[in-house]
This record gives C-alpha cells, structure tokens and sequence, in this order.
C-alpha cells in the first residue's frame, strides 16, 4: 500500500516484523547506509549482540575500506552513545537488513542530512522528535561530527530526505 507524506511517497510493508515500517521509494545509497548503520549499532546497543555491530562494520569497510570505516563507524558509535544518553525513552528500530525504515530510523537519517545541507530548524526539530528531551546539543555535536566525515568519505545524503519531525502521540507504542 502506497502513502504520501512529507513529500514523499511510502510504502507500508505488510510483514509481521515491520507492519509500521515504511520504505522510501528509491532511497538514495547514502541515505540507507544512514539508516543501516544507524539501526545495526541501536540493536547492537540494545541486544549486546555483536553480529549487529559486525553488520555495521561489514557494510561500511565495504564501502569505505578499513580506514575510512574506522572513522565513519567510530562517529556513527559517538552519535548512536549520545543519543542513549539523553533520551527520555527507548529509540526503536526494525530487526531486519531491508531498506524499509521505522519512523525513529527516518528521523536519524533526517538528522544527518539536515546536517550536511545546513538546515538546522529540521536537524533540531529531529533530534527533539527523537529523543524527546531538550538535552540535544551533545546529540546535535554527535550527529555532525557523523555528517562531516559521511562528507569527507563523499557520502552526501538527499535533501528530499528531510522531513519535518512527526509527532509521536502520548501512549502510541511502538511504531
């Protein structure tokens, strides 16, 4: 079933495991290894599960090599940490390899590419709408510490992936 929102079109997945997920049609590649590392090390986090983290490291030594996965892994760590730290509730993500992304995944992959275009209203609007909690400098220092070397390993996200930041009501669960 497709859906617009915040200018894009969606597709709500039908599985079991993502019923709430949506995936960007035609995602640009940097965007997804946004949203793929971000989810791997979350669930890394999470599960104490090193596979997740081995995901994480074995999709960005591909792309980058040893070197420039050592940076852009250990910024993305430095980011994922902060944002631990200074949220008011759990951050969600889905459990699989797709390229289909829950809301918190797009708010993540929003955030660093508003830092990349230099769009600061959206990239604090998302660091709010994800942590829910207004302790986002540190997590705003993180997530453009993880743009910039994204950009120096010539990683530039799409401005169509800044969406304003949804709301999440009072008591929805998960989503």
């Amino acid at each position: 079933m497709k859906r617009k929102a915040y200018g894009r079109t969606f597709e709500v997945a039908r599985t079991a495991d993502t019923a709430r997920a949506r995936t960007a049609s035609r995602l640009p590649e940097p965007d997804c290894l946004v949203g793929l590392g971000f989810r791997y090390w979350v669930l890394g986090r999470k599960t104490g599960r090193i596979e997740h983290w081995e995901r994480a490291w074995s999709l960005y030594t591909g792309l980058f090599g040893l070197c420039g996965a050592r940076m852009a892994v250990g910024s993305l760590s430095c980011w994922v940490a902060s944002l631990a730290r200074a949220s008011l509730r759990e951050i969600e993500v889905l459990s699989g390899d797709g390229r289909n992304f829950c809301r918190d995944e797009c708010l993540a992959v929003s955030m660093i590419a508003a830092c990349q275009h230099n769009t600061c209203p959206a990239m604090r609007a998302c660091a709010f709408a994800l942590i829910e909690s207004s302790m986002i400098d540190g997590v705003i220092d993180e997530a453009h510490a993880f743009a910039d070397i994204l950009t120096s390993l010539e990683q530039r996200l799409s401005p169509g992936s800044i969406v304003a930041a949804p709301i999440r009501p009072a008591g929805s669960g998960p989503h």
